[in-house]
């Protein structure tokens, strides 16, 4: 089997800052100067956009690391996120945390409970799911049950080209991108990243979606395995892509066709 690749984001001054005007970065448009000034933003600046109380950022070196603590131990012991500075990966991570405090809080207690179970070097199926979200969630609210029988069966153009309707509507939407690593992949625009999505079914806004999902990771309902995840292309998604066309969908890799016996859980019902 061939070793997947380790992306390498390219230096900042490398970086197109039209790539930031992408859909994938709505949200977190009020930190955009972070990722388009010609310096790195200072630890401190992290800092100041994180809510008072609760971890703050630190600059990873080798006296931090030297108390021998994993990393997601430090964050719930120590209260210290461990960051290094002038590098992308950190960046959006930092971005996440600012964004979206509660989910990242109960992603750590999650993890923290399993590092307690299983010791800081072993790793279960629910510390893989925990950690795909970490690194490539997405949160998507559905209001149309077709939408999630043609997800199921990988049926991408029906639901992204012919239900763009859909899309449109609000029928289904991106509630939070909160993968850092989707955000890191979007520096090298000719990629393909697929999310590894957690599902809201209801009719609440983007706020309610992301609470609620927040609050199932923290009572440990979801992810307690990667199958739980439902993979979406993201260059899918109508206006995410220049080229949208039955042959993209028919003939682009990241449009995989679901394999036989695969089942997706039901999604987080609202209310």
């Amino acid at each position: 089997m061939r070793a997947k690749r380790r992306f390498i984001a390219p230096p900042r001054d490398g970086v197109d800052p039209a790539c930031f005007e992408h859909p994938v970065h709505a949200g977190y448009a009020a930190h955009r100067d972070w990722c388009v000034s010609a310096d790195w933003p200072s630890i401190d600046a992290l800092n100041a956009a994180l809510p008072p109380h609760g971890p703050r950022f630190v600059a990873q070196d080798a006296s931090l690391l030297d108390d021998g603590l994993h990393y997601e131990t430090r964050i719930a012991a120590r209260h210290t996120i461990a960051t290094r500075p002038g590098n992308w990966h950190d960046l959006f991570n930092a971005m996440v945390w600012c964004r979206h405090p509660a989910l990242k809080r109960a992603l750590n207690a999650r993890q923290c409970a399993h590092i307690a179970r299983m010791g800081p070097s072993a790793r279960n199926r629910a510390q893989y799911a925990l950690t795909q979200f970490d690194e490539a969630g997405a949160i998507v609210r559905v209001r149309d049950p077709a939408l999630l029988a043609a997800w199921d069966r990988h049926d991408w153009q029906a639901l992204c080209l012919d239900r763009a309707d859909a899309w449109r509507s609000g029928d289904i939407a991106i509630a939070a991108i909160v993968g850092h690593a989707l955000l890191e992949l979007s520096l090298a625009p000719a990629l393909f990243p697929v999310a590894k999505c957690l599902v809201v079914f209801g009719e609440a806004d983007d706020a309610a979606c992301i609470a609620q999902v927040a609050a199932a990771i923290d009572a440990g309902r979801v992810l307690g395995d990667p199958l739980e995840l439902r993979p979406l292309p993201l260059a899918g998604i109508p206006g995410w892509h220049p080229r949208q066309d039955d042959a993209f969908y028919a003939a682009t890799p990241c449009f995989r066709p679901v394999r036989p016996g695969r089942a997706y859980p039901a999604p987080i019902v609202l209310g």
